[in-house]
């Protein structure tokens, strides 16, 4: 059980639990803020990812932006991780014994941080946070209750940069992302 970010962080950089630390220029711990209400996850990290050790910064990241700003949020209102912290070749799955190894680390992060609400990011990461067989274009955009956590699967912005078709039924899941964190920021303040 982890009581800060910094040892966390540490350990996440000086993991070797699966062979990915072999192969990676950066771990990609994550980012934003540690009081986030809306936690981001995403699979895994991409080239661009692993060579600045952040997450969602190459072309899918810029459209999260733009996704994050179509409902007056940033960055630094909502914390954003992956699965993985360690990219895998040529942004292949994350194998299971992978996610295995590294979910434990995503756990402890979601542990420190308590955002009410989690946003799985593509099939793959719902599937690891589900604990269940996923299929995005069905399961999109419905809420599920899962330990305390609200959590909504939604496509991935890499996905959309692919099949801009699904872009409207994401902006929909985005509305009713915003919808709940509104709905959270009124209850606190009653």
């Amino acid at each position: 059980m982890y009581t800060d970010f910094k040892t966390l962080m540490a350990d996440v950089a000086a993991c070797t639990k699966c062979p990915l630390c072999e192969t990676r220029t950066h771990t990609v711990f994550g980012e934003g803020s540690p009081r986030a209400r809306i936690m981001l996850i995403g699979e895994g990290p991409g080239r661009d990812e692993d060579v600045l050790g952040r997450p969602f910064v190459g072309k899918a990241g810029q459209l999260l932006d733009k996704m994050l700003a179509s409902i007056d949020l940033t960055r630094n209102d909502v914390y954003i991780a992956n699965i993985l912290k360690c990219r895998p070749p040529r942004n292949r799955d994350p194998q299971p014994s992978e996610a295995a190894a590294c979910i434990g680390y995503l756990r402890a992060q979601a542990a420190l941080i308590r955002p009410p609400i989690l946003v799985c990011l593509g099939r793959i990461a719902a599937q690891y946070i589900l604990g269940q067989e996923v299929r995005i274009t069905r399961d999109r955009g419905v809420w599920r209750n899962v330990k305390g956590f609200d959590i909504m699967p939604t496509y991935h912005p890499a996905a959309l940069l692919r099949n801009e078709d699904w872009k409207r039924e994401s902006y929909k899941d985005l509305l009713a992302i915003r919808a709940r964190y509104d709905q959270l920021l009124k209850e606190e303040h009653e």
